[in-house]
């Protein structure tokens, strides 16, 4: 059946087509461990929420026969309403991967970072070694020379419960400088609110939607998704911006091919019909908003004509959506996007976005942004933490000069940039250099260290350096293999997480809770970090005996248990989503310093950053180079699911798409495997050539998260090229401290040969068997 654009797949049909589509479709046919009729046995129902991406979509797990097998989404819940992306239903494969980490490994006495020589330890030993070389290099250098890195749910006890407890200042996560810094910053500095995990789109209400660069159905947040599927079938208008042609772009009334790292230009045009033509939301700004003055001034020379040369979109065009986008507002919305560390500019370019949505008069309104809200719940009670780590996440603090407590450094990229959540990328210097002071130890819990964090060489040498690198892990991804101690956490349907508190239209609470019991000598998180905390002599700050005692305290303070949570998995608050819920309760939710919409910021102006938003043409690729572009697919999150044998039967490699045109004129042929190598002589590959009119010539672009090198992840293995090993460069943001990752070219290099490796098929037929 061809779709049309009113036609747009829903969610629940999503993984059906994914599947028939990749030709693959016997995988969930097929018998595998599970008894054919297993559900006529006794079957357990186990409600806990998924890991497979970083959504939260609330799970019902089906356990029969001791086993897990099968995962749904939980009707009752916000995020899934009873649906799950491929992702969420292949978790049974995760658990049940041979490849997992099963015990404790400590590197061999003698042996190099990066050998991948190891021994068996017990939990006793793994974790007395790693105290002992802890408080050593605590006693040296002072408890901020160890680095706490964590990335997913478990997180919390290793970047934000452990380093608070031990008093180190430099805990960080992926999650906010590679990804999310510049758009919280600058929603932090314009609305007095960040955007948080949950991007509050008011979808049921809006008429007309500008996505830029934003990849909604192949990043597959599942509601986000659903919600965006039902606009498009009710009739919402859709633009898309971005110089490839995305699945969203498929879907939409226009595409605008722009000129990569141009963004800003075409925004500031837009600002510019808005206000020159008289067609903003007078009113709305008129009552909550500071600066307009200001701004109209800066962009009346910022015509649609000035923006076409930049962006090459016709100047008839940027009228047109500027003239398209006022008729429908308030209901015309240009959503932020996640992944936001493009080019280095690029918190003065969310301004930008978030300016122009305030002169639409969305923002609190229906059909534009809604108020998130976070639900009650209660910390546990413990005595006062020596500091507060800024590690941040998709919703952190934004900054200034916060107040380090006495006795305690500052983190060490203090003073790079004005954000005051830490930039992970920013920590791996003083590694290496000892600058500001030396960082001489690394507790790692899920973070990809060589598939997120830019420059992986500079990320090698430094690792090299330190005295301690500890990996908390489920598989054996190449990053762990440089460790001198390992630690096998069970997956997510084998552990007790903490509470997630989601901030959302109807706030609510998540539990995570064991399926089954833990595979091998694999462990929960949260009893990794306790045991490691009292040997360091920190149990004061874990004075609960267990997990189920530490969640059942902080659901009775808000009139719930552990056993009523067990039973439901989500409870489910009232929110207060639009400005007249806080005016009915005289209540100002813009929490910025004039406690209004700061169009013109006093803020950035007084720190000697830009008081408005203006365009900063980006780096140029060198002759010969293409820049390279990089996103998700529908089946995949990040670099973490790629040894998953079903996802991996639906994307088994990624590809790298170039204009067809430009590859005839380089000699390419469809589906040749060829070198990437990037201005600095770091290659990559081989990966399969996809030649397409869907991109434009002066780019290239790859899926992330393939090209993993550890030979213990048997299918992720050797499959497609790497975008992070290309990103040997990236440009700091001064204001939220993201790393810039689009100021990277490459070029072809033809000739590289298919790899030889065992098909993605053979392989899942033999874990089937």
């Amino acid at each position: 059946m061809k779709l049309t654009r009113r036609k747009f797949v829903t969610l629940s049909a999503a993984s059906v087509g994914a599947i028939a589509l990749s030709g693959r479709a016997d995988a969930l046919k097929a018998p595998w461990t599970v008894p054919r009729k297993w559900y006529e046995d006794e079957v357990k129902t186990v409600y806990s929420y998924c890991e497979n991406c970083f959504w939260k979509c609330g799970i019902t797990v089906k356990v029969a026969g001791g086993k897990v097998r099968k995962i749904d989404g939980q009707k009752d819940n916000p995020k899934s309403r009873g649906r799950l992306c491929p992702r969420g239903q292949a978790g049974v494969a995760q658990l049940y991967d041979p490849d997992r980490l099963k015990r404790p490994l400590i590197r061999v006495e003698g042996s190099q970072r990066g050998e991948g020589k190891y021994r068996e330890a017990s939990w006793e030993e793994a974790l007395d070694y790693i105290a002992e070389r802890m408080l050593k290099i605590k006693d040296e250098y002072g408890p901020e020379a160890i680095a706490f890195f964590g990335h997913g749910s478990g997180d919390t006890w290793f970047v934000e419960y452990l380093p608070a407890a031990w008093g180190s200042p430099n805990a960080a996560k992926p999650a906010v400088s590679v990804c999310t810094a510049p758009r919280e910053t600058a929603s932090q500095w314009t609305f007095g609110r960040g955007v948080g995990g949950h991007e509050p789109i008011d979808w049921e209400n809006t008429d007309y939607i500008v996505l830029i660069g934003h990849h909604i159905g192949e990043d597959t947040h599942n509601t986000q998704l659903q919600d965006f599927s039902a606009a498009l079938k009710r009739g919402a208008r859709l633009v898309v911006v971005d110089p490839r042609f995305s699945t969203a772009a498929s879907k939409a009334d226009r595409w605008l091919p722009i000129k990569p790292g141009t963004d800003t230009a075409l925004l500031l045009a837009w600002i510019n019909v808005l206000i020159s033509e008289g067609l903003y939301q007078r009113e709305y700004v008129e009552k909550y908003t500071t600066g307009f003055d200001e701004l109209a001034r800066h962009v009346a020379g910022k015509t649609p004509e000035w923006a076409a040369e930049i962006t090459e979109i016709p100047a008839d065009t940027i009228r047109a959506v500027a003239r398209e986008m006022a008729a429908h507002a308030p209901r015309a919305v240009l959503p932020p996007s996640r992944h936001t560390v493009w080019y280095g500019n690029d918190t003065q370019r969310m301004r930008a976005l978030y300016i122009l949505n305030a002169l639409l008069g969305n923002y609190g309104v229906p059909g534009g942004f809604y108020l998130a809200k976070s639900p009650y719940l209660e910390k546990y009670p413990h005595p006062p933490f020596p500091l507060e780590p800024a590690a941040g996440g998709c919703s952190g603090s934004s900054g200034g000069g916060e107040e380090v407590p006495e006795g305690y450094k500052p983190r060490a990229d203090k003073g790079k940039f004005f954000a005051k959540t830490t930039a992970i990328q920013e920590l791996i210097e003083p590694m290496i250099s000892g600058e500001p002071y030396p960082i001489r130890g690394l507790l790692c819990y899920g973070t990809n260290l060589f598939h997120s964090i830019p420059n992986v060489p500079r990320t090698k040498k430094a690792l090299k350096k330190l005295d301690l690198y500890v990996a908390i892990d489920v598989l054996p991804m190449e990053h762990v293999m440089w460790a001198d101690v390992i630690l096998p956490e069970c997956t997510y349907l084998e552990r007790y997480d903490d509470l997630v508190a989601i901030a959302h239209k109807t706030p609510f609470i998540e539990l995570r809770q064991p399926a089954v019991e833990p595979l091998w000598d694999s462990k929960p998180g949260w009893w990794i970090m306790r045991e490691l905390a009292v040997r360091l002599g920190l149990e004061k700050f874990v004075p609960w005996k267990n997990i189920e005692e530490y969640l059942d305290t902080r659901l009775q303070a808000i009139g719930s248990s552990l056993e009523e949570m067990k039973k439901k998995g989500t409870i489910v608050q009232r929110g207060r989503p639009y400005l007249k819920d806080w005016e009915r309760w005289h209540m100002n939710p813009f929490k910025t310093p004039s406690g209004k919409i700061e169009l013109y910021s006093e803020t950035f102006a007084e720190h000697g950053y830009d008081p408005l938003p203006d365009y900063t043409p980006p780096m140029e690729p060198p002759a010969g180079f293409y820049r390279l572009l990089y996103g998700r697919t529908p089946v995949h999150s990040f670099a973490k699911t790629q040894n998953n044998w079903v996802l991996m039967e639906l994307k088994p490699e990624n590809e790298v798409w170039i204009n067809r045109a430009e590859g005839e004129k380089l000699g390419l042929s469809q589906g040749e495997y060829v070198w990437l190598e990037n201005d600095q002589g770091i290659r990559e590959g081989p990966v399969k050539v996809r030649l397409t009119e869907r991109i434009r010539r002066d780019c290239v672009y790859l899926v992330h998260g393939f090209g993993h090198k550890s030979r213990g992840t048997r299918i992720a293995y050797g499959r497609g090229a790497s975008d992070n090993y290309l990103q040997t460069r990236y440009v700091l943001d001064k204001i939220s401290g993201g790393a810039g990752l689009r100021n990277n070219f490459v070029k072809i290099v033809p000739g590289a040969g298919r790899p030889k490796l065992k098909r993605v098929a053979q392989l899942a037929r033999e874990r089937r068997l």
